[in-house]
């Protein structure tokens, strides 16, 4: 299992780690931590040196009724720190967490190599057909709604079963327009209750059926904090458990805020499966 971001082959037979870089002011764990392009830098280089394979970088926040931002301020956000990374780390893949065609086209023009959309082109009718000109792998996540409704919009017969339907039409819709480089994400905390994301998590293995990368981004994230009574500042813990629960199920990709942790889980989980088969 291979992709191709722009010219670099990346085996995903082994899973990878995804580190996360937001340069917004208001992102529910990080928000305006990253301030300035020297604490990102320092950050990118953090992540790199731990072992991230990818470092995804977001410049507006999907959080629950997380405020709009307009596309000429995501890009303004973006772009500089794109360009500054690969300038002083040539060598990183770089995915952009966007769900609008115009921000991703200018992304990849700058150097990035992946696209990272929370609403699998429900949010941009033009997404789709951009990624397929761009050809660079494409990550699509499940969610209903936007950022600003997602939560009232969490009604689902069968969570697990409706998400699947969900990506194998959205899969569908891909290959129709020769998109060759997928990867699912199931979209922990979009439009979910705490109870619909652990219930996704005990089935996923399901995910497995559609022969796709899968990416699982549970960091720090509200289904681990609320069930253990804390906050995603002390949710680190809890995160490493999820994680490896999730690579024992499949995952290939785990999207994070602590690369550290997360390579340690991978290291030890490969680990066990050579032990095991």
């Amino acid at each position: 299992m291979t992709i191709n971001c722009l010219g670099t082959l990346v085996d995903l037979s082994s899973p990878k780690v995804m580190g996360i870089l937001n340069v917004t002011p208001n992102s529910f764990y990080d928000g305006g931590k990253y301030a300035d392009e020297k604490s990102m830098l320092l950050q990118v280089e953090k992540m790199l040196t731990e072992g991230a394979a990818f470092i995804d970088i977001g410049a507006y926040s999907s959080k629950p009724s997380a405020e709009f931002v307009t596309e000429q301020e995501e890009t303004q956000r973006l772009l500089p720190i794109i360009k500054s990374v690969l300038q002083h780390f040539p060598e990183t893949l770089i995915s952009v967490d966007t769900f609008r065609a115009n921000v991703a086209k200018a992304a990849i023009e700058n150097g990035a190599c992946i696209i990272n959309d929370i609403a699998a082109g429900g949010l941009d009718d033009n997404m789709m057909e951009t990624v397929a000109q761009l050809q660079v792998p494409y990550i699509m996540m499940h969610m209903k709604g936007n950022p600003q409704t997602m939560q009232s919009l969490a009604q689902y017969d069968n969570v697990t079963k409706e998400v699947l339907f969900y990506f194998s039409e959205k899969v569908s819709q891909a290959r129709r327009l020769g998109i060759n480089d997928l990867i699912i994400d199931p979209g922990f905390g979009f439009a979910k209750t705490l109870e619909q994301n652990f219930e996704i998590m005990n089935n996923l293995e399901l995910f497995q059926m559609l022969d796709l990368p899968i990416l699982v981004g549970i960091s720090r994230k509200s289904m681990i904090y609320k069930t253990l009574n804390t906050s995603a500042e002390f949710a680190l813990n809890g995160t490493s458990v999820l994680n490896t629960i999730a690579l024992q199920k499949g995952s290939t990709i785990l999207r994070v805020h602590d690369v550290k942790e997360a390579v340690e889980c991978v290291n030890l989980c490969l680990q066990l499966n050579y032990k095991l088969y």
